[in-house]
């Protein structure tokens, strides 16, 4: 199974696909898709399976999304090579995340 770009109305592998394909826990699939829908990328259609929303979020330009993961692995890089583990390194991630997003809303709400 190889999926190249989804399109608006296109059918996601069910997640016992995606599990059989990449020998990863079911919970992590099904957790993923629920996420997926919250956001508002996909539709579940119960008996028919799982669908790339028509009102889906925009895809991140490739223009924009290249180099910020670039610049989001050098970081991770950084990190690691400072010696934070895994988990050390998603905590700090974490805490900065919020600190942006909490400057936000309290810049908003000004």
């Amino acid at each position: 199974m190889r999926y190249g770009m989804l399109r608006a109305g296109d059918r996601l592998p069910t997640a016992r696909e995606v599990v059989a394909e990449l020998a990863i826990n079911p919970n992590t699939v099904l957790k993923a898709y629920r996420e997926l829908e919250h956001e508002g990328f996909v539709n579940s259609r119960p008996g028919a399976g799982t669908f790339v929303a028509t009102d889906a979020p925009p895809a991140l330009e490739r223009s924009v999304g290249g180099p910020l993961r670039r610049s989001v692995d050098r970081w991770v890089e950084n990190a690691i090579a400072a010696g934070l583990d895994r988990d050390s390194v998603v905590a700090l991630f974490t805490l900065a995340l919020q600190a942006a997003f909490d400057k936000e809303l309290a810049d908003v709400r000004r």
